[in-house]
């Protein structure tokens, strides 16, 4: 069993795009700017952010948050969201979710311009991603894109199953998986909620993406051996320790991780390449500048 170190393979990228950086400053170019847009003081929100703004320093970004307050009104986040689509010292911006219930997601980020939405949430990056064109792709999923391919892990003809059909993480990695391409050309399952015998599609899986959102879902027994589990999930569950809590993942670790040939560790696993594919994206929106 070898463990898919996100932490490690996400230094190594950094490393990269902080080379790249250099050069274009030392050529006179200005570096990439991101932008994170902070609605309220959920703690969970305001550590991720933060994290980002330090990835940002880490590889020579310039980066800003921009904090409201949670009253601020649906009218008035649009407004500056049109803002940031007009600046041209912006070139990429995200809004932190989840937002206040008085504020509409879907109208949010339907109001980011495409070329600067480097979330990859925006309708128009979400098609263009579907039809294999060039998109700017969410972070979660692509991250996994990047892990699975630094690691050279053959993923052509394999059977993968992914739990979770969220617009976020389940249905994207689907699409990215059974794309013509590698990492790709996977055949594809998705389960979800409603679907029957879960446990029955993946032991048939040689690649199995979890993201339900459930602690310790996949266990030992609904796993073939050699299979490859990517772990998505991260939730803190009450523990007898001095914290009061523990992380884990959607998957049983203790139990499954015997039997695989490659598994993600919760924490370390994929989420220190989320924030990575999101330093990828804003490189590549300042390219396309």
């Amino acid at each position: 069993m070898i463990l898919l170190n996100g932490k490690e393979t996400a230094e190594a990228i950094k490393k990269q795009i902080a080379e790249q950086v250099s050069g274009m400053v030392a050529s006179g170019e200005r570096p990439p700017h991101l932008v994170a847009l902070l609605v309220g003081d959920n703690g969970a929100s305001r550590t991720y952010v933060e994290n980002k703004e330090r990835a940002c320093a880490a590889v020579g970004f310039k980066s800003t948050i921009l904090r409201y307050p949670e009253s601020i009104s649906q009218a008035d986040l649009i407004s500056e969201v049109e803002r940031l689509n007009a600046d041209d010292g912006v070139d990429g911006f995200i809004i932190q979710l989840p937002l206040p219930g008085h504020i509409d997601e879907n109208k949010i980020i339907n109001a980011v311009s495409p070329d600067k939405d480097v979330d990859g949430f925006h309708p128009v990056n979400v098609g263009r991603m579907c039809l294999g064109e060039d998109s700017f792709v969410s972070a979660t999923p692509y991250g996994i894109m990047l892990l699975l391919e630094h690691y050279g892990i053959e993923t052509s003809g394999k059977h993968c199953v992914v739990l979770g059909r969220s617009n976020i993480v389940g249905r994207p990695m689907a699409n990215l998986l059974s794309r013509k391409a590698y990492p790709g050309d996977c055949t594809v399952t998705m389960c979800h909620s409603r679907t029957v015998d879960i446990a029955g599609h993946t032991r048939k899986a040689d690649i199995i993406v979890a993201a339900l959102g459930v602690p310790e879902f996949l266990k030992g027994d609904m796993v073939k051996e050699g299979a490859v589990v990517i772990d998505v999930g991260i939730t803190r569950v009450p523990a007898d320790n001095d914290k009061g809590y523990r992380i884990v993942g959607d998957v049983e670790f203790d139990s499954v991780a015997p039997k695989c040939s490659y598994i993600t560790p919760v924490p370390g696993g994929v989420g220190p390449m989320t924030i990575v594919s999101l330093m990828k994206n804003t490189l590549k929106a300042r390219g396309r500048r």
